[in-house]
């Protein structure tokens, strides 16, 4: 489903997501801030600077050859996944977004502390910032953002500098040749078409670090009531629990199979519940895929002797 056209923002269906463990390249979702594009994968590089002991710049090929390859499976999320769900309840800015701005992936590239390593950090910094000047952009003159210093170096954080999607070189359309990665944290922070890496005492000054990405006071309802609270609230990194049915058949008159997802940013979701009666009783749902300690769940349930009519709904646990 296109949910906008320039710059081009579409998700798939979620009957169609949960039909699949790993999420297909067709069905992994567009997110754009600007225009989509192509690069030569032989010359596109990346540098590294900012506070390190040596400037460095890798192109592809010699990022490959010169640190070991990492392969993870992570679930990459929007932001505003559920977005017209919340936007039913009170008004969200922001591109409308279904169910389906999710993908689990098997990404392939190598280690961001690897890469720091080789350049050499110099004490007194906290920041690693992120940047892409690849192609035009809404907010800012470039697309950029920053995670903790500590994150990056972080060997059980399993950040990375990915060129590969599923086993195949990385599309443009999701970030080609090649995007940053950090399991747990949302999409925002996977900036696509990485070309620079800057080790800084201090957070991107990019507008969607700064700017955008940030969850203020319910009392905001506009972008003005915004402008002064910007710089007073952290911007965001792991989004929450959550749970999503993706297709409901009625197998009989009274029993129902159902099927979803559900996603835990900081560990692998516990359980998942689903209810009928409006939560006065409680199913438990049978988890069939997790992988590793950042993919998303997938989850069926079975129902028997339920109501000719209702409403199905779920809840997970971590």
């Amino acid at each position: 489903k296109v949910q906008g056209h320039r710059p081009f923002n579409a998700e798939a269906p979620v009957a169609s997501l949960v039909e699949f463990n790993v999420t297909p390249e067709d069905l992994v979702y567009c997110r754009n801030h600007g225009p989509v594009r192509e690069f030569d994968e032989e010359t596109y590089s990346i540098s590294i600077k900012g506070a390190v002991d040596k400037e460095l710049q890798y192109t592809i090929p010699k990022l490959q050859a010169s640190f070991p390859i990492v392969q993870i499976v992570a679930a990459l999320q929007c932001a505003g996944n559920r977005r017209n769900e919340m936007g039913a309840i009170k008004p969200v800015s922001g591109v409308g977004w279904d169910s389906g701005v999710i993908a689990n992936c098997k990404w392939g590239g190598v280690r961001v502390r690897d890469v720091l390593a080789q350049a050499g950090v110099q004490p007194g910094n906290a920041h690693v910032c992120f940047a892409s000047h690849a192609t035009l952009c809404q907010d800012d003159e470039y697309y950029g953002s920053s995670i903790t210093l500590e994150k990056a170096l972080d060997l059980d954080s399993d950040v990375l500098l990915a060129f590969e999607m599923n086993d195949e070189p990385l599309t443009a359309e999701h970030g080609g040749p090649v995007r940053l990665i950090v399991p747990g944290y949302l999409g925002a922070r996977w900036v696509k078409w990485l070309d620079t890496i800057i080790v800084s005492p201090s957070e991107s000054p990019n507008f969607y670090q700064q700017r955008d990405y940030k969850i203020l006071p319910p009392t905001v309802t506009s972008k003005d009531e915004a402008k002064p609270l910007w710089s007073k609230y952290p911007s965001m990194t792991s989004l929450p629990l959550n749970s999503v049915i993706g297709s409901i058949t009625i197998t009989s008159p009274t029993s129902l199979y159902i099927k979803g997802y559900a996603v835990s940013n900081l560990a692998n979701v516990a359980g998942v519940d689903v209810t009928t009666d409006g939560g006065k009783t409680w199913h438990d749902a049978r988890i069939t895929y997790q992988e590793g300690k950042w993919s998303w769940t997938i989850w069926e349930a079975e129902l028997e002797g339920v109501a000719e009519s209702g409403t199905v709904e779920c809840r997970a646990r971590d």
